[in-house]
C-alpha cells in the first residue's frame, strides 16, 4: 500500500509516480488498475499499458476516440477502495484536517491505516 499527500489544489494524478513506484518494484504487478474518470488521462493509460497493467477506468463524456468496450464488473470492485477511505475518515483527525503540517498529517494517517484497516 502506498499513500502520499499533496496540496488541496493540486489535481490528484500529479501524484501518480509516486503511487506506482513502490508497486512496479514489488513483483508480480497488479493485472488491473481501477480508477474514476478524474484519472481518465491519455498519457496515464499508456503508461499504465507500457508497464503491462489493463487500465480499469471510464472515459470522460467528451472523450474522443472512446473504446467500445469496457470491464465493469472490475470498475464496480473500485467500491472496496471507497470504503477504505470512509473507514479512514471516521478519525475526526483525518476527516477535518485537524493536522495542519502535511508531515503530522501523514503520521496520523498512516496510524489511521494501521488501526482501522490492517488491525480490524
Amino acid at each position: 500500500m502506498a499513500v502520499t499527500i499533496g496540496p488541496g489544489q493540486e489535481h490528484e494524478t500529479q501524484r501518480i509516480h509516486e503511487l506506482l513506484e513502490p508497486m512496479l518494484e514489488t513483483s508480480p504487478l497488479p493485472e488491473h488498475l481501477a480508477g474514476d474518470k478524474a484519472y481518465s488521462a491519455g498519457w496515464f493509460r499508456a503508461l499504465l499499458k507500457e508497464i503491462g497493467i489493463v487500465p480499469v477506468i471510464p472515459h470522460k463524456s467528451n472523450e474522443k476516440d472512446k473504446p467500445k468496450r469496457f470491464l465493469r464488473t472490475l470498475y464496480k470492485r473500485r467500491n472496496v477502495i471507497e470504503r477504505c477511505f470512509g473507514r479512514l475518515k471516521w478519525f475526526r483527525r483525518i476527516a477535518t484536517r485537524y493536522e495542519k503540517l502535511a508531515l503530522h498529517y501523514l503520521g496520523m494517517l498512516h496510524v489511521a491505516i494501521i488501526v482501522r484497516l490492517l488491525g480490524g
